[in-house]
């Protein structure tokens, strides 16, 4: 284990040991027939601790606490409800610095990345905590006399979370902290490639939960691979199911909910670009692809894979990435003089070298070279090389997401070129243009212009905020997480209709008299 940055002392801290359960009902901790599993850090290969699987009856156990619970937890005022998000908010904030350390260290995001997603929890606490005294429903006038309608929106019930490796926590948070103020209860499976960012979010907000003499089921925790994720895609006892994933795992998790009516929110890959137009502030833009593309290492579902660069000024940007990216230091993540950090695991590296290869043979050519880095500081061989291809948008590989940092350059006449080109794959998250023409940007924004969930002006693709709804369309899934209305996923809406008059008039006119 690593020593040179206290992750020993961290992982004490957060009440991590070296074998942990992985079935949790709160502060409970279930004994499993499941086997064990590694948790190996990309920084340095080491096994960080080890983590036993749920098995069936472990499964069955939380289910039934989660609905427990729910019948007292539906009951509780939603604002009442809120205060206890609050204080899982306050909680976070008193263990930023060590999760942000796990974080980064369990996934191999920098340490700067650690610990903004763990401030995104926080964020998603203090709306939350507001958002539970917004619940609103409407008000609508009755075409029969003397009668009242309005609507109004119930939780839903057991809400389950199926969350990726990239954003181990922060993703986690944004359902749970939606649904709990919801009246909803949440049980979650992390990445079984993170699971101990898991097992320490559990801790502590169990310790808010036990503070306040909840029942145990609020929070259940589930560990294991994708055999315990279809334990919940087809237990109709989940109304719910939210899963962060590629497009494989969603397609599977939307038809196996589907098949018995449930609801699905599927957050799924993204294949992003960014527009840079003639009439860009070339230091934004550059400076807006760099982050966008190397940031996690490529590995953000929102992460730059596209630059689509007008051709006037396609030299000028491509020779301005290539000396950017010269300038790269990869290595330790918890060293904040690194800029790039590991993969995640060694298939994930296979992933990349595959896609560069593949790529290649259709005829693209490097401008910055990728390869795999070793040697001191790179043993865990999960270490790769940001690389910069020039490629065709039709290119079978430059269609598909690789979880990597690979960015592809491509050049476009007319911005409606563009458009087309940004459109131009199953995907669609996240994108971005940039322009200082007001007539540029509104054409991107408009109906006519970007068919993603999210477009932005003069910044990057990646890095958004919580008060926005979060999502994508096409392949992407279509789900919305986080802000704005996101919360009306994870409630049933109900119309009602008062009759205070004393006679009993249909609607429609109709007349059914005796």
């Amino acid at each position: 284990m690593s020593t040179q940055f206290g992750i020993k002392e961290v992982l004490q801290r957060l009440g991590i040991s070296s074998e942990n359960k992985g079935t949790s009902t709160g502060s409970h901790w279930l004994d499993s027939t499941g086997t064990y599993f590694e948790s190996i850090s990309p920084v340095d290969g080491t096994v960080i601790a080890r983590v036993q699987a749920t098995d069936a009856a472990g499964y069955e156990a939380v289910v039934s606490k989660a609905a427990e619970a729910y019948q007292t937890w539906r009951s509780m005022p939603a604002p009442q409800r809120g205060e206890i998000v609050r204080q899982i908010g306050n909680a976070l904030r008193e263990v930023k610095d060590d999760l942000g350390k796990l974080v980064s260290y369990e996934m191999g995001k920098s340490y700067q990345e650690g610990l903004g997603e763990v401030q995104e929890m926080i964020d998603i606490c203090d709306f939350a905590v507001g958002l539970s005294r917004q619940l609103y429903g409407l008000t609508m006038h009755s075409e029969r006399p003397g009668h009242r309608m309005y609507e109004q929106w119930h939780p839903l019930g057991i809400v389950g979370i199926i969350s990726a490796f990239n954003f181990p926590v922060a993703v986690w948070s944004w359902n749970s902290m939606i649904a709990w103020v919801c009246g909803d209860v949440c049980i979650w499976k992390p990445s079984e490639k993170a699971p101990i960012s898991g097992i320490a979010c559990q801790h502590i907000i169990a310790k808010v939960f036990e503070a306040n003499n909840l029942p145990e089921g609020l929070s259940g925790l589930i560990m294991g691979d994708y055999k315990i994720g279809e334990l919940m895609t087809n237990d109709h006892r989940l109304p719910l199911i939210s899963a962060t994933g590629s497009v494989r795992m969603g397609k599977i998790v939307g038809q196996a909910v589907a098949a018995r009516l449930g609801r699905s929110l599927l957050e799924l890959g993204g294949n992003n670009a960014i527009i840079i137009s003639e009439q860009a502030d070339l230091d934004i833009a550059i400076r807006g692809a760099l982050f966008g593309a190397v940031g996690t290492a490529g590995q953000r579902c929102t992460t730059t894979r596209r630059l689509i660069v007008q051709e006037s000024v396609y030299d000028t940007v491509k020779e301005r990435l290539k000396s950017a990216y010269a300038k790269l230091v990869i290595g330790n993540p918890l060293d904040e003089k690194n800029h790039v950090g590991p993969l995640i695991d060694t298939d994930a590296v296979k992933a990349y070298l595959n896609a560069i290869e593949k790529v290649k043979q259709e005829g693209g050519k490097e401008l910055v070279a990728g390869g795999v880095l070793e040697g001191e500081g790179y043993e865990s061989g999960c270490y790769v090389k940001p690389c910069i291809i020039e490629a065709e948008n039709h290119y079978h590989m430059v269609q598909e997401e690789t979880f990597a940092p690979i960015l592809y350059l491509m050049k476009y006449k007319t911005l409606d070129e563009a458009i087309a080109i940004q459109n131009g794959v199953p995907q669609g998250l996240s994108s971005s243009i940039m322009t200082l023409n007001m007539r540029e940007a509104e054409a991107f924004l408009s109906a006519a212009g970007s068919d993603c969930g999210i477009a932005n002006v003069n910044i990057g693709t990646s890095g958004a905020e919580i008060g926005g709804a979060f999502g994508g369309e096409k392949e992407t899934g279509g789900g919305r997480e986080s802000g704005s209305d996101s919360w009306k996923a994870y409630m049933r809406r109900q119309t009602n209709t008062i009759n205070y008059s004393d006679s009993l008039p249909l609607a429609q006119g109709i007349k059914f008299d005796i």
